[in-house]
């Protein structure tokens, strides 16, 4: 069969990636895909640099729409990024019969079920394991590995940068801010890293792989998203003391009343695989019904890992191309017409454990008065931790911190606790909620 032809949207990291991959192993890729698989057209605004990446056997243009119109062109891939015209891009090309890989996560998780259905209608496919944890092939997985399961719960360490940066505040007792810094430095981090510190990054991608898991919608506008930046040094430290580790988790589980969609920072005990996840590294562990627990781990950015996801799509695409639309892999698992209604629990119904950690003055009859206020609200205690005051604050020092570990409650009924704990007058700053997660 002649090579399917390939047209490359964005050719920065991971598009001179995935060039250079698919180059250096093309033959054993053609013996995978059954046909060559040829990069031909090119589009960057900066051609001078896609010249130079590609060399003179392939078409550049500075213009991705002629990429898109081109006839011959079958495959394009979207590395341009963002909400905007990537998606003018990706709905032109699927418009002109036109299949699609993208790494896009943040695409698909607010624009995904418009750009599915019109997939669908046309019978070509939109392929994305490169969305999701870079070279950690968890979609497939998912899609296809686990069909038999009906999943219980994912949760996953599916942001480098907030991994690097926790890793390095526990390994070198640091705040925040600085290591942010330090991580823009050595470009674990972006200049703007909102993003990633944020937990939209990660929300994006938990959107995904809970349609995937559930078969429901992608709907990242229910997710519950919370980031790193509110956490300090001391947190790291005591969350060790009580054989925890923090991490940035996406989680989506099964739950009575739906299905819960949330990223937030978690503590994980440390005999846990995936607490022990450090820097840059991903890692998403998937429980089904039938294989149990199971554990993706990688690297989730990079040039060549995710174009190792890019190409894997590609190679699909390559295999697929002439199959019956109707017999190929659905694109979130579960048959378009069989997707699920089951709604995204907010955040405030969720049941879940936590730590708060509280600034309290030295006096006598404080921790009465906490403890009290959880037994009010019906929040049984598993632990608490009380500091001396010259640890805290040094030699005659007049506050203290607070830790308490509580079992498992619902939400709602956790903040209207916090709410009276706040209000107290020995309660001298913010309290810090962090959530617990055993995943057992």
């Amino acid at each position: 069969m002649s090579p399917i032809r390939v047209g490359l949207l964005g050719i920065g990291t991971v598009g001179s990636g995935t060039y250079n991959v698919l180059q250096r192993n093309q033959e054993e890729i053609r013996r995978r895909a059954g046909r060559g698989i040829e990069i031909t057209m090119v589009a960057d605004l900066d051609t001078a640099r896609a010249k130079a990446a590609v060399g003179p056997g392939v078409q550049v243009v500075d213009d991705a729409r002629k990429v898109v119109a081109s006839p011959d062109v079958d495959i394009v891939i979207e590395l341009i990024g963002g909400y905007g015209i990537a998606k003018q891009l990706v709905l032109e090309a699927i418009e002109a019969g036109k299949h699609v890989v993208t790494a896009n996560k943040a695409l698909l998780a607010v624009h995904g079920t418009e750009i599915f259905a019109a997939a669908h209608r046309k019978g070509v496919m939109v392929a994305f394991e490169a969305a999701v944890a870079g070279g950690i092939p968890i979609i497939k997985a998912l899609r296809e590995g686990l069909t038999a399961n009906s999943i219980q719960w994912i949760a996953g360490i599916i942001n480098g940068t907030t991994n690097f940066i926790l890793s390095e505040m526990r390994d070198k007792g640091l705040d925040f801010d600085i290591v942010l810094k330090e991580a823009q430095r050595l470009g674990y981090a972006e200049a703007d890293p909102t993003f990633d510190i944020e937990g939209v990054d990660a929300g994006h991608k938990v959107t995904l792989m809970s349609a995937i898991a559930f078969g429901i919608p992608v709907q990242f506008d229910k997710a519950y998203v919370e980031g790193i930046t509110g956490l300090a040094a001391q947190d790291i430290r005591y969350a060790e003391q009580l054989g925890y580790r923090i991490k940035l988790l996406g989680i989506t589980k099964r739950a009575a009343n739906g299905i819960e969609l949330r990223v937030h920072p978690s503590l994980v005990p440390a005999k846990r695989l995936i607490a022990n996840v450090e820097g840059a590294m991903n890692a998403v562990v998937v429980q089904g019904d039938a294989v149990g627990t199971t554990l993706y781990y990688g690297k989730g950015a990079g040039s060549e890992p995710t174009a190792s996801a890019v190409i894997a799509d590609l190679v699909d695409i390559a295999r697929l191309h002439t199959a019956d639309p109707e017999h190929r892999v659905p694109h979130l698992a579960f048959q378009p017409d069989a997707m699920s209604d089951l709604p995204v629990v907010p955040m405030s119904d969720v049941v879940t454990s936590y730590y708060l950690r509280l600034k309290v003055a030295d006096e006598a009859g404080v921790l009465a008065k906490v403890t009290g206020i959880l037994a009010g609200a019906g929040i049984s205690i598993d632990a608490v931790l009380q500091r001396e005051a010259d640890e805290v604050g040094g030699e005659g020092s007049t506050h203290t911190d607070l830790i308490i570990l509580t079992h498992e409650c619902v939400e709602a009924r956790m903040n209207g606790a916090l709410a009276q704990m706040q209000a107290l007058p020995t309660v001298l700053a913010p309290i810090t909620r962090i959530r617990k997660e055993e995943l057992a």
